[in-house]
């Protein structure tokens, strides 16, 4: 069956998206390209990748695009996200890489990114940035298993996506059974048994945020293998 290409965090970096694309060319039957957020970043070139992104060359896919971080981010500097205040942003970053992603990204590149889905559900796979609780969450091989079936289980999906942590990692959960019940101050209801079928946590990496070395993630889902993808420019 054919593979999908799914990157992640390119973050304005347009060597780097070069270089993956002209990896994937090289690579059999990739039929599905998604971008899973971080398309932009606080980078001059971001408005060249984006009209790059945006008008794909003759014989490349058509990126499907989902928001990130980001992009969130960016959104709320324009007063379009979900809080008015780019605390966040602040808070991780200085006052110089805010005032540069506002430079570098256009107004109209800014609507373009408010359209942009949250994330995207194909046959029995998540897509998606960060988690099903927020663009935010960083999903790791250190989070609990707990954890990670709670984010499969809110969209029911049997293999999830994330590129928020940059990292590039498969976790798998076996097949088992959890025994749920919930105490009140009336009652206790008696508890109840769910079997968990086998299912996975893929981080896609990051392309962009580390200079000369793009990570990417190849996926079949007729056999359901990752492959991780080194390209160094």
């Amino acid at each position: 069956m054919n593979k999908w290409a799914i990157l992640s965090g390119v973050e304005g970096n347009l060597v780097a998206y070069e270089a993956v694309m002209a990896d994937i060319k090289h690579q059999v039957n990739v039929e599905a390209l998604y971008i899973l957020g971080d398309l932009v970043g606080a980078n001059q070139e971001t408005e060249e990748l984006v009209e790059r992104v945006r008008n794909p060359k003759y014989g490349e896919l058509e990126p499907l695009v989902c928001k990130g971080w980001w992009e969130e981010q960016c959104l709320i500097l324009h007063g379009l996200g979900g809080s008015g205040e780019g605390s966040e942003l602040m808070a991780k970053y200085e006052g110089d890489t805010v005032k540069l992603l506002w430079d570098s990204v256009s107004r109209s590149t800014v609507q373009w990114l408010r359209d942009l889905d949250f994330g995207f559900f194909e046959l029995d796979c998540l897509l998606i940035h960060g988690s099903t609780v927020g663009v935010d969450e960083e999903l790791t091989p250190e989070t609990s298993p707990i954890e990670m079936l709670d984010r499969l289980a809110r969209m029911q999906a049997n293999n999830l996506f994330c590129g928020r942590s940059g990292l590039a990692f498969q976790y798998q959960l076996q097949a088992g059974a959890i025994t749920t019940g919930v105490t009140t101050l009336d009652s206790v209801v008696s508890p109840v048994n769910v079997t968990i079928s086998p299912r996975q946590v893929i981080g896609v990496g990051n392309v962009g945020r580390k200079l000369g070395k793009a990570i990417y993630t190849l996926y079949d889902p007729g056999t359901n293998f990752v492959e991780f993808k080194t390209v160094c420019y």
